[in-house]
């Protein structure tokens, strides 16, 4: 065990989940769960028992921890807290918006997706593309 690298943390990233349970335990058992020193995960599952402010508070809690690149958030999860996702501006942490079991993934409302659609929309307009 001694001579076993270490990962160093400060050029490691880590992928945060808020996702239904099946969809977290996917995630967990492909490597992406994480619990450190004080015991904090980088997931949230959510319920029926779960609070709007919880997941709230999840949202903004893995978009300001320096050791998180990706926040994965259902879609579903998303449209509960649709204001705080689409004021959302970082570009790290990145937030992608999946699908779930229950729940089919709907372009209309991904606000990255709507974000490139209205992109690229303004830049043929000023190229005189259409």
């Amino acid at each position: 065990m001694a001579g076993k690298a270490q990962i160093p943390t400060k050029n490691s990233a880590l992928i945060s989940m808020i996702a239904d349970e099946d969809t977290v335990v996917g995630f967990l058992l492909a490597g992406v769960g994480n619990v450190d020193l004080r015991r904090k995960t980088n997931y949230l599952i959510v319920d029926s028992k779960t609070t709007v402010k919880q997941i709230e508070d999840a949202f903004k809690e893995f978009t300001t921890r320096e050791d998180i690149a990706i926040v994965m958030i259902s879609q579903y999860v998303a449209n509960m807290i649709r204001f705080l996702v689409d004021s959302y501006n970082k570009p790290i942490p990145a937030i992608l918006e999946i699908p779930s079991k229950d729940h089919p993934y709907d372009p209309a409302h991904d606000s990255i997706l709507s974000r490139v659609k209205n992109l690229f929309s303004t830049e043929s307009v000023a190229s005189g593309r259409r």
